[in-house]
């Protein structure tokens, strides 16, 4: 079997890439990166994931708060006014270009050419680092800067969810077997680790099942919307 490193956050999304990647016939290889998000939750929840779709599992510890610059990392309240049309304070600084990189490096070492990643141009909250145009970068980046790409190799970068709405999402959950209660979206998580029901992950998952006609599995300390 092809390997592929897939970035695991512990989210839908990426739960639904990985069932995507081992469904295309790929030896999953899961990378979760512990880069000091308040929503820890989501670790636990890629632990879980990882467990059923990956033969591997990497966790990296990455302290992203010595930087700040976002409310998922520094003093900064989540929004929960609902999605808005400005990139909002939960974009982490070059989040996805880090994470990339270090997908790209086990990739290199394990001998793989093929990563995924969970990004969402459609349903989302705006974050530059998901758009379809920063994929193809990396992929070109990838490319350039890795002794498998100068030397033929070549690297593949797979964003599958890219041009799905969160209704499609939570439908290919359903279609590909998936326990979407497994994963955990929300940036504002409860103490005892229940969604908060109305920062924007919760919002657009919400949404996303609502629109598909699926019953929800989340547990919200608020139903969103209500």
């Amino acid at each position: 079997m092809r390997k592929a490193v897939v970035l695991l956050s512990g989210g839908l999304d990426s739960m639904v890439t990985a069932g995507i990647a081992r469904e295309q016939g790929f030896d999953v290889l899961a990378l979760t990166v512990n880069y000091g998000q308040r929503h820890s939750v989501e670790l636990a929840a890629a632990k879980a994931i990882a467990g059923e779709l990956a033969s591997e599992h990497a966790v990296l510890d990455l302290d992203l708060r010595k930087f700040g610059g976002s409310a998922l990392t520094g003093d900064i309240d989540v929004p929960k006014g609902g999605v808005g049309d400005e990139i909002p304070v939960t974009y982490v600084p070059a989040r996805n270009t880090v994470l990339l990189s270090l997908a790209l490096a086990w990739s290199e070492a394990a001998g793989a050419r093929d990563l995924f990643i969970g990004v969402n141009a459609l349903d989302y909250s705006g974050y530059p680092d998901c758009r379809p145009e920063f994929i193809s970068a990396f992929e070109k980046l990838a490319n350039l800067a890795t002794k498998a790409g100068v030397e033929g190799g070549g690297f593949t970068l797979h964003a599958p969810l890219q041009a799905m709405t969160k209704a499609d999402i939570a439908r290919e959950a359903g279609r590909l077997g998936l326990d979407a209660g497994l994963s955990h979206s929300c940036y504002d998580p409860t103490p005892d680790g229940r969604h908060c029901g109305l920062c924007d992950a919760c919002r657009l998952r919400a949404k996303g099942f609502a629109e598909a006609g699926l019953p929800d599995p989340t547990r919200y300390a608020e139903r969103p919307g209500e």
